[in-house]
């Protein structure tokens, strides 16, 4: 894909190159499936193949950061200090936005708030934020119980897919007694408790 310099001065082979170094092999791959995925469902949602592109190379880019770092970026830019109490699981979406910015030179809000709420979604995403949360759900190496028919879903009706992938990856932390990121609630109850 050729980009338009409207999001990136970078080129996709440079831009995959400095995401590539900042990963491992096997989460540079998902990354690799997380794009593939974006662009074939922003293709056929009608959005932009480029910002999908973008946000799907970039989304996971903090995501091997060590803790200091996030917690340095949330106390030094302003973020909640109440993020201080979370972890990578979520510090890489939300204040992984604040490196991508810094270091990759993307401003677009668009793609920033895709790559932020790409974990833990939110009641008001846009299209692009959709497809990046949903695209990082169902991308091919991925392989869970009910991977499958989230794939289906989501070539049918984006929104069933949102809501679909909510209420699994809620009732996995429950199961696992894991502790849930308010915004994943207000999710669960704007695109399923609420999705009719």
């Amino acid at each position: 894909m050729k980009y338009s310099n409207n999001y990136t001065a970078m080129d996709r082979e440079l831009l995959m190159q400095k995401v590539q170094m900042q990963m491992s092999e096997k989460r540079f791959k998902h990354v690799l499936g997380v794009e593939e995925t974006a662009i074939a469902l922003a293709n056929k949602y009608g959005a932009s193949p480029e910002k999908a592109s973008i946000a799907a190379l970039t989304h996971d880019y903090a995501k091997e950061r060590n803790d200091g770092e996030f917690q340095l970026v949330i106390r030094r830019d302003g973020f909640d200090l109440e993020l201080l109490k979370w972890n990578n699981a979520i510090w890489h979406g939300i204040v992984g936005v604040d490196f991508v910015q810094r270091e990759l030179g993307i401003d677009d809000k668009e793609i920033l708030d895709a790559i932020a709420l790409h974990t833990t979604g939110a009641a008001e995403m846009s299209l692009l934020a959709k497809i990046i949360y949903v695209a990082d759900f169902i991308e091919p190496g991925r392989d869970f119980p009910g991977v499958k028919e989230a794939r289906e879903i989501a070539l049918i009706n984006l929104d069933d897919a949102v809501a679909y992938e909510t209420k699994h990856t809620l009732a996995y932390l429950i199961e696992q007694s894991k502790p849930v990121y308010p915004k994943t609630i207000e999710t669960y109850n704007k695109w399923v408790a609420n999705h009719g």
